[in-house]
């Protein structure tokens, strides 16, 4: 999926494929140009001392596409990256991974619009559920829902913390009249067990205990 290889030019097409652009005084690829790489992929854009750098558009043979920016041969800055299954990333990268500010589209149609970190939710976001209608908006750590956050969904949201994807610890349950039922999550981990064999694994359980209510009667 890149065109990495010798520089030599006597076995440049066996080892980066045909290329057609502007190159410097070494004879690097430097400019604007079009690779067509060995494996099917194709690449159109810059390239700075023979790597590409810049504005470009990456076509994969199994049909993914990205659009955007390079730093020496890797995804850096702004970019759009479209899978197969119609899923989709826009934002930004860091060293070929989504970093920063961006929008995934999943092929279900959720959405999630936020902060990321090395190819994973990280930091602040809001993961929207097509199927529902229903959010969670809130902390992220390493891909999952983790810290303050809240579910919202038609006519009611909870409020409180998360950890590993799940409510934990005090929180509440808003309503739209108003009344607010508090109370706590606790997490319990059951063993079960799976398979042939009969292998052990934990899983976890959550449950809700009420404790008061506040606000309008």
């Amino acid at each position: 999926m890149s065109d990495f290889g010798s520089e030599d030019l006597d076995n440049e097409q066996s080892q980066l494929g045909e290329y057609d652009g502007e190159r410097n005084e070494a004879g690097e690829r430097h400019g604007s140009g079009r690779a067509a790489l060995p494996n099917g992929d194709i690449y159109e854009g810059h390239y700075q001392g023979g790597k590409r750098h810049g504005a470009g558009i990456y076509r994969f043979r199994n049909g993914a596409k990205y659009v955007g920016n390079y730093f020496q041969d890797m995804k850096h800055g702004e970019g759009s990256f479209y899978f197969p299954d119609g899923s989709k990333y826009e934002g930004s990268w860091a060293e070929d991974l989504r970093n920063g500010h961006g929008i995934y589209t999943y092929p279900n149609g959720d959405t999630y619009h936020g902060q990321w970190h090395k190819h994973l939710r990280h930091g602040q976001g809001t993961y929207h559920y097509q199927c529902t209608g229903s959010k969670y908006k809130g902390s992220w750590e390493n891909g999952r829902m983790e810290s303050e956050g809240e579910h919202i969904h038609s006519n009611h949201r909870y409020k409180g913390n998360f950890v590993k994807n799940n409510p934990s610890g005090p929180g509440k349950y808003v309503f739209e009249l108003g009344c607010e039922l508090h109370g706590e999550f606790i997490q319990e981990e059951q063993d079960r067990a799976e398979g042939d064999w009969a292998e052990t694994t934990q899983r976890t359980h959550v449950k809700w205990i009420p404790k008061y209510i506040s606000g309008p009667s």
